[in-house]
């Protein structure tokens, strides 16, 4: 394999079968989906297929090519798939899609299923925060990294699993599709924060800690690249500030999505007032905000 290089950053490329056939039937099947719709947003399309174009980035350009090379190009492609990917496929709203195009039986079943305990256990808050967090300390904390290096099955497996746990953290948060659960934006930004912490965490021992699969990049890169600590300190680098700056969109997000739920209920109280004011109906008993459910709650006298 060459080195790489400013030139070979452009010009090696692979093919990853499986993650191409993947990507191809999922785009033809929302495609054909959203076809089907009268309406659809063309924003949530574009989100949806730029997922998917991400997991085709990273497992058949340059962090595809080596990512069994260099430490850092694993951490790199690890973090996409885990932050990037799924939040984009999330935005994609892909399970309203779903529910409005399957069949009846499929449509009954999945929202059965949806509404289920199980369900609801794992779109809990203390849930999809495990849900985060474990997957990157299970893979750089355990022997399952080297083994995830020397076997394309289990690299394979362990890249769907940073998707699919991803995926079930910001469909819990962003609740664009139906979810079990509702859930405060505040408590997203507080699983966020959690995150942060662990990724700062798990740098650190990376970083002071000792070599992983030491035997594996003493072999995988002869005379060229940088050296395994060198190497394994990049990675951790961008495992703690690229997983923090990966998910600052998604934070982004939740601040624009609080704002407009406040906004609309501000207009939605509004407007119940100036009916009310209207028909000459007047609350009933107490202040006027002890009507409202959203204040009231909020402002329970003791």
């Amino acid at each position: 394999m060459p080195p790489l290089s400013g030139a070979t950053l452009f010009t090696a490329w692979t093919i990853d079968i499986p993650a191409v056939l993947v990507v191809l039937l999922l785009a033809v099947a929302y495609l054909s989906a959203a076809r089907r719709q009268p309406v659809w947003s063309p924003g949530r399309t574009t989100a949806f297929l730029a997922g998917l174009a991400t997991i085709v980035l990273v497992t058949c350009s340059f962090l595809g090519v080596y990512d069994t090379t260099l430490f850092w190009v694993r951490a790199t492609q690890n973090t996409v798939l885990l932050m990037v990917t799924p939040l984009l496929l999330a935005l994609g709203a892909p399970v309203t899609l779903l529910m409005r195009t399957a069949s009846p039986g499929l449509a009954a079943w999945l929202r059965r299923y949806g509404r289920s305990g199980f369900a609801r256990f794992l779109t809990f808050p203390p849930s999809v925060t495990v849900v985060l967090i474990a997957p990157f300390l299970l893979i750089y904390l355990t022997p399952l990294y080297e083994l995830s290096l020397d076997s394309p099955v289990v690299g394979g497996l362990v890249r769907l699993l940073l998707v699919l746990a991803g995926f079930l953290y910001f469909y819990s948060r962003v609740q664009l599709d139906p979810t079990p659960r509702g859930g405060s934006h505040l408590v997203s930004v507080w699983i966020s924060f959690t995150e942060v912490v662990f990724d700062g965490a798990l740098g650190l021992v990376l970083w002071l800690g000792p070599l992983l699969a030491p035997a594996h990049y003493a072999t995988a890169h002869p005379g060229w690249g940088p050296d395994p600590r060198t190497d394994q300190i990049v990675g951790a680098g961008v495992l703690w500030i690229g997983g923090d700056v990966a998910g600052l969109p998604f934070v982004g997000a939740l601040f624009i999505r609080w704002a407009r739920d406040d906004e609309k209920r501000a207009k939605q109280l509004d407007k119940r007032l100036d009916e009310e004011e209207e028909s000459g109906e007047a609350p009933s008993g107490g202040l006027w905000w002890e009507s409202d459910p959203e204040l009231a709650q909020r402002f329970r006298r003791q």
